[in-house]
């Protein structure tokens, strides 16, 4: 199994250059025949894959150690489970998961416009097919998968603890979907350029692939937050680290790209603009994992320094240069055909988004890259840590909210003052009484007293539009207002799913302000004693010492949980000790800690077991993060908006059938 591994990864290398090639071919000869045996080979790449996937994960499953990669991420004690996430804990099985997926989408893509956009398709899977070709040169030459391991072993040197959660589940999968989903705009996007059909069919045809991308893309970061406020035992859920910074970046571009495209849309507006968007977005998916995996930055989630960064950044630097020329050669045909009417208008308040947005995405990668460039230019590595980014992305994330809300408020094209100013008044008054509501429940420090009223605003903002809707309806069809609801809704999914994912974004920086009032206390304590934190008493019992595998030891304290005199039961963190063992016998103890967390929409109570003493006595760090749980119904919301706004459309397809009849006149 492992050498047929190894073969179909060559033949797939080989069959992506040939689905590369071809399809240029047959549209430079007008041979659809060309054209189609391109597609057939670049479906072929995925059936390659598909059965590489499958001999690696019978390696993984089977602990066939005669693998490196095998070796170096599982051992005989491993449950299975994270011996199947271990095909994408390493970099040799995540290349591999990365294509596999890529090769699934394509797929998809190619039957989805087999009768369809017969005009772009050439170009779209000769794209996609240079991605197979650089995954393809990676898993072949660079990072081999199948690599051997140059003797026997008894057993394999085990997973990070780490990384045994069920994060690893969850995160990378889904950040690797909305890594690789966007593919398939960029593909769109530059095949348009070569074309020359820069109408809005490409756009079109694209905008569910640029949903989906962006849902996962929402979910990885999210996944990833939970994971390390449950994990890594230091009370907080995103430290700015460069990795979790490469994840957000293109997240930030994407999310410009999902508004100013309306424009283009609805106005026929920022052509240019939105081209740079997708060539910016798609070269931030590779640049994430270009900096994973170069070894240029410091980080606890990168693979370490390989050959496989030079890969990457060649191929980053020849996208680049491909999209600017492209964009450039075509400004004629990007001309749009309208132009911005007021200040004062709906049109202004996405530009103004997409402003702000990619104003963050420059201070974010400004702030991860520079300790490389300080090291380049002074020859010492000066790290950026949390209170630049901090200082930097709190007002332009404040401001990005306050758009959210103003935006509904205002006219398209031209708005009056006076029915601009008749728009604001309820959710203003509303708005200020929440204000008063805040202050009074004790927010009286000025900026989360401002962050919760933006809050308040843009809730009732996006209420009272959801409202006004409502009532249209109800009084226009003689609907209830429930049915008058679901059918608002089901009819105008687009909008509508994304109010639900504004309202997402309003509960995740209702959690984000919880943060101003984090309270931590560190205490080392015999049997007996308390812990007093806020209005919480917790009386340490006991502990507990167990061995459930030879590979790892368990401690668990006990603790007695009261709040204002009441019971609430127990917390339970853990100290725990994982042995790794090398191929040489040669033991290397990893701890880790299990927090324990009591969670409700109010607060988490979070307790660590920091360490336990030689005189018996154990010391916990105990935090109260305020309002954390709202992060998390936010991300939901932002995910089921999306989804929402994803969801087909009968009407939306019938105008789309109409303006893709009449594509090949587009120009």
């Amino acid at each position: 199994m492992n050498e047929f591994g190894e073969y179909t990864l060559l033949l797939a290398l080989f069959v992506a250059v040939y689905a590369m090639v071809v399809p240029l071919l047959g549209v430079r000869s007008g041979s659809e025949q060309l054209i189609r045996s391109g597609e057939y080979a670049a479906l072929s790449v995925f059936a390659l894959y598909t059965l590489a996937s499958m001999a690696l994960l019978n390696a993984l499953l089977g602990h066939d150690f005669s693998i490196d990669y095998v070796y170096s991420y599982t051992n005989s004690e491993l449950h299975w489970i994270y011996a199947l996430t271990a095909f994408w804990a390493g970099q040799k099985g995540s290349l591999l998961f990365w294509a596999w997926m890529l090769g699934l989408f394509s797929t998809i893509v190619i039957i989805q416009n087999r009768h369809r956009n017969r005009n772009l398709m050439p170009y779209v899977v000769s794209i996609i097919s240079s991605v197979f070709v650089l995954f393809g040169l990676l898993m072949v030459i660079a990072s081999p998968v199948f690599e051997r391991m140059p003797f026997l072993v008894k057993d394999g040197y085990g997973l990070n603890p780490m990384l045994q959660n069920p994060g690893m589940i969850f995160h990378p999968p889904t950040l690797y979907v909305g890594f690789v989903a966007f593919t398939v705009p960029f593909a769109f996007a530059m095949a348009a350029l070569i074309s020359n059909r820069l109408g809005d069919i490409w756009i079109r045809t694209t905008r569910r692939w640029t949903i989906f991308a962006w849902i996962f893309l929402t979910f990885g970061n999210i996944f990833g937050a939970n994971w390390a406020y449950v994990e890594l035992g230091w009370g907080g859920y995103w430290a700015w680290d460069p990795v979790e910074n490469a994840s957000f970046l293109p997240w930030l571009t994407m999310t410009a790209y999902l508004h100013s495209v309306m424009l283009q849309e609805k106005k026929d507006m920022l052509k240019v603009w939105n081209m740079a968007l997708v060539a910016i977005t798609f070269a931030l998916t590779m640049f994430g994992t270009f900096i994973t995996r170069s070894g240029l930055i410091s980080s606890v989630h990168s693979f370490g320094e390989s050959t496989v960064g030079i890969y990457f950044g060649v191929f980053l630097v020849l996208v680049s240069a491909f999209s600017i020329y492209l964009i450039v050669t075509r400004l004629p045909l990007l001309k749009s055909k309208n132009e911005l009417d007021s200040v004062l208008s709906r049109e202004s308040t996405f530009m103004f988004n997409n402003l702000m947005l990619l104003g963050a995405a420059f201070a974010v990668l400004w702030g991860t890259m520079f300790p490389m460039i300080s090291e380049l230019v002074r020859g010492q590595k000066i790290t950026v840590g949390p209170p630049f980014f901090n200082q930097v992305m709190v007002p332009i994330g404040l401001g990005l909210l306050l758009l959210t809300g103003i935006c509904p408020l205002i006219s398209w094209r031209k708005a009056s003052w006076m029915n601009t100013k008749k728009n604001f008044i309820t959710p203003l008054i509303l708005t200020f009484i929440a204000s008063a509501v805040f202050f009074a429940l004790g927010a009286d420090e000025p900026m989360p007293l401002f962050s919760l009223t933006v809050c308040a605003f843009v809730t009732f903002t996006i209420g009272t539009e959801i409202y006004r809707g409502v009532m249209a309806r109800s009084s226009t069809s003689q609907e209830n207002f429930i049915i008058a609801t679901i059918n608002l809704f089901r009819r105008n999914k687009r909008r509508y799913g994304g109010y639900i994912v504004h309202i997402g974004v309003v509960c995740c920086f209702i959690g984000f302000t919880g943060s101003w009032y984090n309270t931590e206390v560190e205490k080392t304590v015999r049997p007996g004693e308390e812990i007093h934190i806020k209005d919480y008493t917790l009386t340490y019992l006991k502990y507990d010492s167990t061995q459930p595998k030879t590979t790892l030891s368990e401690i668990t304290a006990w603790l007695l949980v009261e709040q204002g005199g009441e019971k609430l039961g127990y917390a339970t963190p853990e100290r725990n000790t994982h042995i790794m063992r090398d191929w040489r016998g040669g033991e290397q103890p990893q701890p880790t800690s299990e927090v324990a967390i009591r969670t409700t929409l109010k607060e988490d109570l979070y307790v660590i077991f920091a360490s336990l003493n030689p005189d018996d006595t154990a010391t916990f760090k105990v935090h109260i993060n305020p309002l954390v749980k709202w992060l998390w119904v936010g991300a939901f919301l932002m995910g089921l908006g999306g989804l929402t706004a994803m969801w087909p459309d009968a009407r939306e397809k019938k105008r789309f059938m109409a303006r893709h009849a009449a594509a090949p006149s587009v120009s």
